[in-house]
């Protein structure tokens, strides 16, 4: 355990804070950061900086232009100092969405050894990773081979990875991403992973459980929005766009409704969440990077006739109002998709948080 009061933390490939916040909220302290990402890093800078006192470190620095040993001294850290090391080396390599072999030579595959890199030397007591379930297809079996492998020599156990729903742990929003935990040593009784908070209300088990239902998309728009959020930001569609939406039935509408056939569906089908509209009754689809663009997945409005602003991919995120993303619309996008939902990661971080005060050897 560190010194002061509080467990530390590191979040590496911070983006816009999503895993700060979170581990802010259950009372760890966030010591540094690291993203080379312009935007993000001044949404970061807005939101955990300012005027605090104790506020983050903040190395606004490409990961592979740093040496590690540069980075704890950057942070006021010396190596075995740090209790929690974490964050989520960009993904787009790993996506499911990649077709055949695509993605396996992606430069940015490499992060994720860069990340035990930096564990090797700064030694916390524990880390986490995480990433998308697609870091688990076979493909990448080499990458993941290798990343257990410079863990394990470094001194860490490595539990197996696990595949978390956001929606299990009240994220109004089906969002599968993979966890890997690493320790210094066996921690008592501690839980990994952690135990969903939420179920899915039509099942057995849910009402036997006694926990919460699912959460929906409605709480994500009942609420009104602030006066004057610069995140309450839509695009804007042509005339002909808008009279697409306008013949898509509310609450859940697809592309099919809205007898949208556009000439690549002469060849195949496509798929059925392009243009459709978000469905309040159910827990919302992914927020991916473009989640403001109704082209790019099912983002249309419930009720109006254009795609989700920035501020409504934040609350899917559980993000809280007062939380501003700097960069405009577009960039607001691509740091919501690719942030960990905050529920989320406060779930991972408390049974992280346990192994760490239950002692895993330092």
């Amino acid at each position: 355990m560190s010194s002061s009061s509080k467990v530390t933390a590191i979040d590496l490939f911070c983006g816009a804070g999503g895993l700060t916040l979170a581990a802010e909220r259950i009372g760890i302290r966030v010591v540094g950061a690291l993203d080379n990402d312009s935007n993000a890093c001044r949404t970061y800078r807005r939101n955990f900086i300012g005027k605090r006192t104790n506020a983050p470190i903040l190395v606004e620095k490409d990961i592979l232009k740093i040496h590690a040993a540069g980075f704890l001294r950057l942070v006021k850290m010396r190596p075995g100092d740090l209790d929690i090391l974490m964050g989520g080396p960009p993904c787009q390599g790993y996506s499911i969405h990649r077709l055949k072999d695509s993605g396996v030579k992606d430069p940015r595959n490499a992060l994720l050894v860069r990340y035990i890199e930096f564990v090797r030397v700064i030694q916390p007591k524990a880390f986490v990773i995480e990433n998308v379930p697609g870091l688990l297809r076979e493909r990448h079996s080499a990458y993941l081979h290798r990343l257990y492998r410079l863990a394990e020599e470094a001194g860490y156990e490595l539990a197996p990875p696990v595949t978390l729903n956001a929606v299990d742990y009240g994220v109004p929003q089906n969002r599968k991403r993979v966890f890997i935990l690493g320790t210094r040593g066996y921690a008592g009784d501690a839980q990994w992973p952690p135990l969903p908070t939420h179920f899915d209300p039509s099942s057995a088990f849910a009402t036997e459980s006694g926990l919460a239902a699912w959460r929906t998309a409605s709480d994500v728009f009942k609420q009104a929005m602030r006066a004057g959020d610069p995140n309450n930001v839509h695009m804007h569609h042509s005339p002909e766009l808008v009279r697409v939406f306008a013949s898509t039935p509310r609450n859940g509408g697809s592309r099919r409704h809205s007898n949208r056939t556009l000439e690549c569906h002469t060849e195949h089908d496509g798929h059925w969440d392009v243009y459709g509209r978000i469905n309040p009754a159910k827990p919302g689809p992914t927020m991916t990077t473009a989640c403001v663009n109704p082209s790019k997945g099912r983002f249309l409005h419930p009720t109006k006739n254009h795609g989700i602003t920035v501020r409504h991919a934040a609350r899917f995120q559980t993000f809280p109002d007062d939380f501003v993303f700097e960069g405009g619309l577009m960039s607001g996008a691509t740091q919501v998709g690719n942030a960990v939902p905050v529920l989320l990661g406060a779930a991972v971080l408390k049974s992280v948080l346990a192994f760490v005060r239950a002692g895993a050897k330092p």
